[in-house]
């Protein structure tokens, strides 16, 4: 689908037949958006345009020349933006060239919302946005906010994770989880935010925009400074609460340990005592051990002997633990 954005009365065509090219000039056109272009539409945008659309495999390179580049008739700029799934979001690159003319044309495969809220601006204030030079740097403006609000979302869900852990007495794999998905989304938005500052860098070493673009630029630098550093702060206390988790895991384990522990240690002595007297030797005399009771009734000595023993042992073995405070 190829949406064109027309200079005169900011006229917007939807799912513009590839013919109407032929009637339109450079100076017509502000802005071509393109969303899974069919190859049609992409040679009659490169014939009109006169220029050659990037291949998938050329906007997902991460070299900085892939990044933001300047030829002697275009500048071609490579950045990726955020498709929200859920709690999470994954990342589609988008491709954006600026002809000298003042064109832009952007060729991207996802809807995203950077695009409708800059498309509401233009209409808002078209005379704002003069050339295709404003209509980037303002879809980079929106980006930067969009990208502030993900840091703020991730740093609210890095936050209630934290109250979880502490209210918490166990850990459980699926903390373990939201530990290890958090990092992921944030080393994700914070690579993401770095490549928006050097395309920006790219931006402010170059001398073809207009002039009033670039105090907004060094703005929009800032901005993506302070993010980055608000993610790093985001992923550092991620890192703090997986040791926090991992630590009351190893609590937790150590005290069921300690439990088996001094359950052996108070078996042990009444082990050894049942030990001794199941070795079936006939010198052993608790053997021959007998109360005779007036009624004529025998009652074996010996055993009950070996029980109390193993008893007392097993007492004593107790009382010692609970006096070291073991227990």
């Amino acid at each position: 689908m190829i949406t064109i954005y027309l200079k005169q009365y900011n006229k917007i065509i939807r799912n513009a037949d590839v013919d109407l090219f032929d009637e339109l000039g450079y100076d017509d056109i502000l802005w071509i958006d393109m969303i899974s272009p069919s190859i049609k539409e992409q040679k009659a945008v490169e014939n009109f345009m006169e220029i050659s659309l990037q291949t998938k495999q050329q906007v997902e390179e991460i070299e900085s020349t892939s990044k933001y580049s300047e030829t002697e008739n275009t500048i071609i700029s490579n950045s990726n933006f955020f498709v929200p799934t859920g709690d999470s979001f994954i990342v589609e690159p988008v491709s954006f060239i600026i002809s000298n003319e003042g064109v832009l044309v952007s060729v991207r495969n996802a809807e995203f919302r950077t695009f409708r809220e800059a498309e509401k601006r233009l209409q808002m204030n078209y005379r704002s946005y003069s050339t295709g030079y404003h209509i980037f740097i303002s879809l980079l403006e929106v980006r930067i906010d969009f990208d502030a609000d993900l840091v703020e979302m991730v740093a609210k869900q890095v936050s209630a994770l934290s109250k979880d852990i502490n209210s918490e007495d166990s850990i459980d794999k699926e903390v373990i989880h939201r530990i290890n998905a958090l990092q992921e989304s944030t080393m994700l938005l914070r690579e993401n935010i770095f490549d928006r500052q050097r395309v920006l860098s790219g931006i402010l070493r170059s001398e073809r925009f207009p002039n009033d673009i670039y105090p907004r630029l060094q703005l929009m630098i800032k901005d993506v400074n302070s993010l980055i550093n608000h993610a790093d702060f985001s992923f550092q206390r991620l890192d703090y609460i997986q040791d926090a988790a991992l630590g009351l895991i190893n609590i937790e384990q150590n005290e069921i340990v300690k439990i088996f522990s001094v359950a052996a240690v108070v078996f042990l002595p009444a082990t050894l005592i049942a030990s001794i007297y199941g070795m079936n030797f006939s010198v052993m005399p608790e053997l021959k051990w007998v109360i005779t009771l007036a009624n004529g009734w025998t009652i074996p000595a010996g055993y009950i002997f070996a029980i109390s023993l193993m008893l007392l042992c097993s007492g004593l073995t107790i009382w010692y633990f609970k006096f070291k405070k073991w227990l």
